[in-house]
């Protein structure tokens, strides 16, 4: 009986976790289908992994946080331009539901992509029995890859935190920083300097213990981001708030600049010709959502498109990259009502959460046809694996 009540406390703490609780009735009856990649991929053991065969020299993921198809047609209808989103030639669907719940949060829906695992609601990088599972990320360091995290989020909150992290509950942020230090990411850029420099659960500068392995580590405060010096870095790692950024609509700006030194530094650093791995995240139409704000979203939609636009040209030039775009949710039930004009949204939701919608996919780029059709979120990571070619050593 004791083990049934701790069960039930660690499920209610998980829900509430992170994001306000979903509904109660959405919760699912059966375990989730688990997904078609090999089992042994799934354990985070430190197996090494090569790329067998040569699909997409570089895979760039976009996570528009929160983004269903109202946050893209709201964006689109307040645009004096067409979306770069707009220029892709695949589109596909994903059921977005976790393992415990028909509704995911980010931490679920973003280990479904970096793991291609099913796992309970506020899970970062570990399976239903909170067992680590290795991640697409973790997979091309071992490959000998060069990758990258880009998020207007900090950079210890729950979708970039899944690529690399591997913690039970998605608020344990100076656990989950720690854990970065587990890595060789090459460059992140995002907020939570206070996570790394000022810690409560030990006397760790994880800042420090960076520089000390040669890593380029600098701020907002000191530095602007255009002024870090790329050509002379070895890693990068560049703080764009102490805790979480501003909205853009307030001053922020940095997604593109980000996504374009990001993009240009792993190439950079790709001397073994292996390609490369980057993940960014325009985190807060999330944020809007659940403040059931349309100019939140909107803004913060339009600027996440301009990033997509700068991957899109890289990609275009280069020839060589996949870029895929989705979201790992719908937040807010938004709607367009009645009495809308281009320029002017007359929006409205149904929650101050998250829903279950299908989320768009879409794909630009040497395999961009595998993300046509309707399939599990936990597919993006099949899909990713399969094109880079990744197998065990």
């Amino acid at each position: 009986m004791n083990m049934i009540h701790s069960a039930f406390v660690l499920l209610l703490v998980v829900l509430l976790t992170g994001c306000p609780p979903a509904p109660q009735d959405t919760v699912i009856g059966n375990p989730a289908p688990v997904s078609s990649a090999e089992p042994d991929s799934r354990v985070r053991d430190g197996g090494a992994y090569v790329r067998a065969q040569r699909g997409p020299k570089n895979i760039i993921l976009m996570i528009g946080d929160g983004m269903g198809v109202t946050q893209i047609s709201a964006g689109m209808y307040s645009s004096d331009k067409q979306l770069n989103l707009e220029r892709f030639p695949v589109i596909g669907l994903h059921k977005s539901y976790s393992a415990d719940n028909l509704i995911t949060d980010s931490a679920a829906g973003a280990t479904a992509f970096s793991a291609g695992v099913k796992t309970y609601n506020g899970a970062i990088g570990v399976d239903m029995d909170t067992m680590p599972v290795t991640t697409i990320l973790e997979m091309a360091e071992s490959a000998g890859m060069p990758t990258g995290l880009v998020a207007t989020s900090s950079i210890v909150h729950a979708t970039p935190a899944s690529f690399y992290a591997h913690v039970k509950l998605r608020k344990e942020y100076e656990e989950i920083a720690a854990d970065l230090m587990e890595t060789d990411i090459d460059i992140f850029i995002g907020g939570g300097a206070k996570y790394f420099e000022r810690r409560e659960m030990d006397t760790r500068n994880l800042s420090d213990e960076m520089r000390s392995r040669g890593s380029e580590v600098a701020s907002f405060v000191d530095t602007k981001l255009k002024d870090i010096k790329v050509k002379k870095a070895k890693r990068i790692a560049y703080y764009t708030a102490d805790s979480e950024p501003l909205p853009y609509s307030q001053g922020r700006d940095y997604l593109v600049d980000a996504t374009e030194i990001a993009m240009n530094f792993l190439d950079q650093r790709d001397s073994l010709d292996k390609g490369f791995f980057l993940m960014v995240e325009g985190s807060q139409i999330d944020w809007g959502g659940h403040s059931n704000n349309s100019d939140y979203i909107i803004s913060e939609v339009l600027e996440f498109d301009r990033a997509i636009g700068a991957a899109l040209n890289f990609a275009q030039q280069d020839g060589e990259t996949l870029v895929i775009v989705t979201a790992d949710h719908e937040t807010g039930g938004y709607a367009i009502n009645t009495g809308s004009v281009r320029g002017q949204i007359e929006g409205a939701f149904t929650s101050d959460y998250h829903t279950a919608d299908l989320i768009p996919v879409f794909a630009y780029g040497p395999g961009a046809e595998q993300f046509s059709g309707i399939f599990e979120n936990t597919a993006i990571f099949d899909k990713m694996k399969l094109l880079y070619g990744f197998a065990r050593r």
